[in-house]
């Protein structure tokens, strides 16, 4: 009797323990995917696959490359750097002083030549070095709320130092970046007439519809002591400033191009442009350069040697991995 007294003492812990280590047990729900059974394909790079692979690819990616850049040569550029050359002699050693001064004609006249046939659009650009636009406090100074929506005008929190007027006024746009606006001014001339630059359509469409409202107006903007750049018209919404547009989607290097107009007018080689440019925006202060640019575009757009170059030399690369590899099967094979 002790004995079976103790067999079904034993039995009967085991089997309330049973259900319960059952419960609390770790072990997951059984399926394909956890444990890692499901259908899988994996590719067996034999010789004759990769000197394939390899030779598809520097076949693609050699004529691309070679269109790139033949699409790239075709764009036609004309640059002039005026930041130096619109410097009046007298202040030839203090460019910051004429910069700043409120007193001084800014307005600076240059000739130059076309030198090859320019079909229209032709896009006229601002292009700044040494400018960072990139810098951390600086990209952070705007408020995308206050651009996007009129109840939201109070909102300057991250737009200091340009977030408020001393009375406590919210500037709208406020932020550096609005703040320090690009203000040089472009007039072209051909023949003593006057090339009209189109403003419009110049912004990304997407940034006039989503980034700024059509409700929002500029208020307070540059009425400080210190003004940083260009003043905005307070009549047009900022879904309409589209200067204002362009400037504030922040360049990612130092040296960066800006869209400032469309020419919608032929420019025939050797013909004389004459320039006028108020000359306004410092520069000075940081060892900064200005360079007005015009350029046609292709279906690559602009003018970029990178692109082609970088196809050409990955399909070059491609082709002698492809023949190194089949002389190594041909000759010592597997």
């Amino acid at each position: 009797m002790p004995p079976e007294t103790s067999t079904s003492s034993a039995g009967g812990k085991e089997g309330s323990s049973g259900p319960s280590s059952k419960k609390n047990s770790k072990k997951p729900k059984y399926s394909k995917f956890s444990q890692q059974e499901l259908p899988a394909w994996k590719p067996i790079l034999t010789p004759g696959w990769v000197i394939s692979i390899f030779a598809f690819t520097g076949i693609i990616f050699i004529p691309i490359g070679l269109a790139s850049l033949y699409a790239s040569e075709k764009v036609v550029e004309l640059p002039f750097q005026y930041d130096q050359k619109c410097i009046p002699s007298e202040y030839s050693n203090n460019a910051e002083a004429y910069i700043k001064s409120t007193t001084t004609n800014k307005t600076c006249t240059a000739t130059f030549k076309v030198e090859k046939t320019m079909k229209s659009p032709i896009y006229v650009y601002y292009q700044l070095t040494n400018y960072f636009q990139n810098h951390r406090r600086y990209v952070k100074s705007k408020s995308e709320d206050q651009l996007r929506q009129k109840s939201a005008e109070e909102d300057t929190d991250d737009c200091k130092p340009e977030a408020r007027t001393p009375d406590g006024q919210p500037i709208v746009p406020c932020g550096l970046i609005a703040w320090s606006l690009f203000n040089d001014t472009y007039k072209i001339k051909v023949k003593g007439k006057h090339l009209k630059i189109s403003k419009k359509n110049i912004a990304w469409q997407s940034d006039q519809t989503k980034k700024f409202g059509s409700d929002v107006y500029p208020k307070n903007f540059q009425a400080g002591g210190l003004i940083g750049g260009a003043k905005l018209n307070e009549s047009i919404p900022l879904s309409g400033q589209e200067d204002l547009i362009v400037w504030m989607r922040t360049a990612a290097l130092s040296t960066f191009r800006k869209l400032y107009g469309k020419i919608e007018t032929d420019l025939e080689a050797n013909e004389e442009l004459s320039l006028v440019i108020e000359n306004n925006y410092n520069t000075y202060s940081f060892g900064g350069k200005k360079t007005l640019v015009l350029s046609t575009a292709t279906w690559i757009g602009g003018k970029n040697d990178f692109l082609g170059l970088a196809y050409i030399f990955i399909g070059g690369l491609s082709l002698f991995f492809a023949v190194c590899f089949l002389l190594m099967y041909l000759f010592k094979p597997r």
